[in-house]
């Protein structure tokens, strides 16, 4: 899978058209039925679970699953919402709306939901882990249910989730090698082994609701409600909502910018009658690296023409392509049908009535790749155009191709605020307010990376952002988060790294916070690598904290977790929860230690556990003040307990008092 950071993407632009409905039109056509609730999905067992749509204000509705029958009537402004059960676990359950529609959902589950969310290591797939081929293979678990959010930034609260007619995403799919593999180019790894361990271990249906966007800082998953009790982002929040105002114009500035940066736009490459005998040909789908377009960036432009029979002519379609690599622009007979800049997104248009042609037809892609591979670079069962009432014409094959302008030679291209997903609110507005109140059990989240820079700063962050999903779900679930794990260069001797000071920040949390968890993973990471491969630990962490702290479980949760400390002469005893059988793992000397004395000069210590106690000292320090564990972005530390879990890392001189920036 291949992961790029937001920032990458700040500049860019996701491109509205008339002839495609714009976001707030797809706002403004409610459904009888809110899009979450489809086929194979999973309601929360053991609480009211709610159910929801729209429909003619005072128009009576009813629900009915598992033989208990639910009425409601839609209100003044047309939603209507019941809520069902409490339900027992159970599965090959029908649920039936009727009221001036009717929806009948199948093989629909009684089980635990579990909100999971965060950015790129969160998004991670389950092709990219340790051992992808066996851990594909071995994903049939049909009680297993998966859904993917679709990568949305709004600039204000969502009612719905994008609707997206191809592939896996917006839908939910039990659990098989094919649903795992192919959504949106896999499903959440750590989201996975968390649920996987979950339903081995309690036999129940767990259903999976996958909302994340690598690269993102946590304000952006925060709601501006929230938000403004920060004062550090008053201000953010208040541009956002200006924004709104000034969306009107991008598309007259983007109009400007491709005609004065592309020589295709400027010449009407999307025309229907366009000579195109000096272009050269590709096959599509592939990726630009493995053809003769390696190493470009910049806009090129792709053509294929394709036959229709007569009866589909004037007929409105559905036309797909799969991901594609970074910005398109697509065009069906000279007509702007869609555009995106999301470069993992499927791509699938509306082709307006009166647009398709007997006989001759053409697709005219123009295409920017800012980095990486480029091109149309999905699967060939992807690319296709779906005339109403026809059958499907399959588009891949041989396209024409030229190039125009190398991204060396463009200007910046304007920025658009709800293209962004670095921003205050953009993600609780596009991909959590739209989920709001499907009934779950509690959330997992991996995040904070995006976040390092300004921990102290996260601190109340990350409380914050609880709070506010519990606020608004009205219920207080239990929430897990995943430690950042080890990465960069390893310190030759002990300094202040930001890292330490984001993960300090976590394990507040998880201690302030009602039923807050947290998974450690100071000893899965890759120094060279943000996004270490070892997901099946991190998932089954989580899955251990949940079992103890969501369900009661009698087990061992958690490594050591740093409580207090004494002073023993020229050494520090220093105490810990979780601290039956503690150990060096692998045996040995225990690593990671470092003590000082009032000069707050670091040295690396000598340490030794004492029963449930670690003694730590260091020659030449005679009176110490203070030690730190594992205090570096990589840490060389083996710390556990009798579990094999690691001790978070911690520091004894600012706990729990500090001031920002200290150091």
């Amino acid at each position: 899978m291949k992961h790029r950071q937001a920032a990458t993407l700040a500049a860019l632009a996701v491109l509205a058209f008339s002839a495609a409905p714009s976001a707030n039109a797809q706002q403004a056509r409610k459904p009888f039925l809110h899009p979450l609730f489809t086929d194979n999905m999973v309601l929360q067992r053991g609480a009211p679970a709610p159910v929801w749509g729209w429909t003619t204000p005072g128009a009576a509705v009813s629900v009915t699953v598992a033989g208990k029958t639910v009425a409601g009537k839609a209100a003044a402004d047309g939603k209507w919402l019941v809520r069902v059960g409490p339900l027992q676990a159970a599965t090959n359950l029908t649920l039936t709306v009727k009221g001036p529609q009717a929806v009948t959902l199948k093989n629909v589950a009684a089980g635990d939901v579990w909100l999971c969310s965060g950015q790129s290591n969160m998004q991670m797939s389950i092709g990219s882990v340790n051992y992808p081929e066996a851990e594909i293979a071995g994903a049939n678990h049909p009680n297993i249910r998966l859904y993917t959010v679709q990568d949305t930034v709004a600039l204000e609260p969502r009612e719905l989730v994008p609707v997206v007619p191809d592939g896996l995403l917006g839908v939910w799919s039990a659990c098989s090698p094919a649903s795992v593999s192919e959504t949106a180019g896999g499903f959440s790894a750590v989201a996975y082994f968390f649920g996987r361990k979950l339903q081995k271990e309690l036999g129940v249906p767990i259903g999976l609701i996958h909302s994340s966007w690598g690269g993102t800082i946590a304000e952006a998953w925060t709601s501006a409600a929230a938000l403004q009790t920060m004062p550090d982002f008053r201000a953010a929040v208040a541009n956002v909502k200006s924004a709104g105002s000034k969306t009107s114009d991008f598309e007259k500035q983007m109009e400007q910018w491709w005609a004065a940066n592309d020589t295709g736009s400027a010449k009407g490459y999307q025309s229907l009658t366009l000579d195109t005998s000096g272009w050269k040909s590709m096959r599509v789908p592939q990726n630009w690296n493995d053809s003769e377009l390696s190493g470009y960036d910049g806009v090129a432009w792709f053509r294929r023409e394709f036959g229709l029979p007569a009866s589909a002519a004037g007929k409105p379609a559905q036309i797909s392509l799969g991901p594609i690599d970074d910005i398109d622009t697509t065009f069906v007979n000279g007509v702007a049908v869609g555009s995106a800049a999301v470069w993992d997104q499927n791509r699938s248009y509306k082709v307006p009535a009166g647009v398709l042609k007997a006989d001759a037809n053409v697709v005219a892609v123009r295409i920017l790749d800012t980095s990486g591979p480029g091109g149309i670079c999905g699967a060939a069962y992807q690319m296709r155009l779906e005339p109403e009432g026809s059958d499907a014409v399959g588009l891949a094959g041989v396209w024409s191709y030229t190039t125009t302008t190398p991204m060396a030679q463009t200007k910046p291209m304007p920025a658009r605020m709800d293209s962004n997903p670095n921003i205050a609110t953009v993600l609780y507005n596009g991909m959590i307010a739209p989920l709001v109140p499907y009934g779950i059990k509690g959330v997992i989240w991996y995040q904070g990376e995006s976040n390092a820079g300004r921990a102290y700063q996260y601190r109340t962050l990350l409380p914050t952002m609880i709070a506010d999903w519990r606020t608004q779900w009205k219920q207080e679930f239990p929430f897990f988060i995943v430690q950042l794990a080890n990465f960069m260069a390893v310190d030759e001797q002990p300094k202040a790294d930001p890292w330490p000071e984001l993960r300090e920040a976590q394990l507040m949390t998880a201690q302030k916070t009602p039923r807050v968890g947290m998974a450690v993973a100071i000893d899965i990471g890759d120094a060279q690598d943000i996004h270490p491969k070892n997901k099946q630990d991190v998932g089954l962490r989580l899955a251990l904290s949940a079992l103890n702290i969501a369900y009661g479980k009698t087990l061992e949760y958690s490594g050591p977790v740093y409580s207090g400390m004494q002073k023993a002469g020229s050494a520090i005893r220093l105490k810990f929860t979780h601290a039956a059988g503690l150990a060096a793992r692998g045996g040995g000397e225990l690593k990671g230690f470092a003590i000082a004395g009032a000069d707050r000069k670091f040295v690396w210590a000598k340490a030794r556990i004492e029963g449930a106690a670690v003694v730590v000292s260091a020659p030449g320090i005679a009176s110490p003040v203070a030690v730190r564990y594992a205090w570096g972005n990589n840490p060389i530390c083996n710390l556990v307990n009798k579990a094999n879990l690691p001790a978070s890392p911690f520091r004894t001189d600012q706990w729990p008092g500090v001031t920002a920036g200290a150091r």
